[in-house]
Formats: structure tokens, C-alpha cells, sequence
């Protein structure tokens, strides 16, 4: 038996292996972490505009070098929650779209179709 509940204290004992793609994780935030990492290695155009920021912002006769830390803190603090849900939209596959647009569907309309039969009346195809 794979998943199993003990009576006495209630602990749930997770599958092993990979989950469905259907099963939706929670996100949860480890409020321990106090480091954070950027690759841009493969990102040339926001190097290079991190970059360019840095040369600007340190273009300056007095005080100390700013660094990319001073930067993302400034920047995140100007953060909006029309920004967040622009970086939210932003992640969504092509697939996740169409699936946020079939749930959208049928909760307005109280309907339960599949995604062949969504596809179907959306693009006319009899």
C-alpha cells in the first residue's frame, strides 16, 4: 500500500515517484532562505541591461559602489500587484492558457466539457 493513513496521528504518507500532471502543488516559501542566486548566463539582453544599470548608477564622484543587490531591492520595493500579475501571466505555458481558458468557459457557462470538445466549438470544427 502506497499511501497509507495512521490512525493515531493522523500522518499522510506520500507516494513515491512522479506525481500527475493533473495534482496541483501548493507553493510554499522556506522563510529560512536568506540567499539568493541569479544566473543570466544565458540571458545576454538582461545581463546586459544589468550591466549597463550598474555602469550608470556608479557613474558618480562620491559614495560608495552600487551593486546589483542595491538594484533589485530598490526595484522590487517599485513592484505593483498589476506587475506581479504580469509576471504571473508570464509564466503560463501555451497549454496552461488554453486550460485557464476552458475552466474559464465552463464555470461562466455551468458546463463541463473536455478540451477536444472546448477546442471543437471554439474553432467551429464540426
Amino acid at each position: 500500500m502506497n499511501s497509507m493513513v495512521s490512525n493515531n496521528n493522523e500522518e499522510v504518507k506520500k507516494k513515491r515517484g512522479r506525481r500527475p500532471k493533473s495534482e496541483k502543488v501548493a507553493y510554499e516559501i522556506n522563510k529560512e532562505q536568506s540567499k539568493f542566486f541569479v544566473d543570466l548566463s544565458k540571458e545576454t539582453k538582461s545581463l546586459k541591461k544589468i550591466q549597463d544599470l550598474l555602469l550608470k548608477a556608479n557613474n558618480k564622484t562620491h559614495g560608495c559602489e552600487v551593486i546589483f543587490k542595491d538594484l533589485a531591492l530598490y526595484a522590487i520595493s517599485k513592484l505593483t500587484d498589476k506587475d506581479i500579475e504580469k509576471v504571473q501571466e508570464a509564466s503560463l505555458s501555451e497549454m496552461e492558457k488554453v486550460q485557464r481558458s476552458l475552466d474559464e468557459y465552463n464555470r461562466k457557462n455551468g458546463l463541463n466539457l473536455t478540451l477536444g470538445e472546448y477546442l471543437l466549438k471554439k474553432l467551429n470544427i464540426n
